[in-house]
């Protein structure tokens, strides 16, 4: 359990899986945002939201994992913000600016483990 409450932004358009995340990282003592694509997640964080890391899916309708990371990346405050990318498609290959690349499925102590290793 943290001890201080932080904050993830869960971006995934599988409802199950966005809602089991978030259930596994509340459980963990995490507060948790949600969003089910890019676009969606992006108008979170231009509306005050700061979350201390995003755990980012890349294959998403709307706005995909890449494009939204283009757009972090233009903006210097929230292109600050850790990125966990969590994949079917993750590849190290793919990384861009994320500090880590967790394929689908991962172990849910791997997942926890990167988060606080990267918050």
């Amino acid at each position: 359990m943290t001890s201080v409450q932080k904050t993830i932004l869960v971006v995934e358009d599988e409802p199950s899986i966005r809602e089991t995340l978030q259930q596994i990282l509340e459980l963990d003592g995490y507060l948790v945002i949600s969003a089910a694509h890019g676009k969606e997640a992006l108008e979170k964080l231009q509306n005050g939201s700061r979350p201390n890391l995003i755990l980012l899916d890349l294959m998403m309708p709307v706005m995909n994992g890449w494009e939204f990371m283009d757009h972090l990346k233009l903006d210097p405050a929230l292109s600050k913000i850790p990125i966990v990318i969590l994949s079917a498609a993750g590849s190290n290959q793919n990384k861009g600016h994320a500090v880590a690349v967790l394929r689908k499925p991962t172990d849910i102590d791997v997942l926890i483990q990167t988060i606080e290793q990267n918050c």
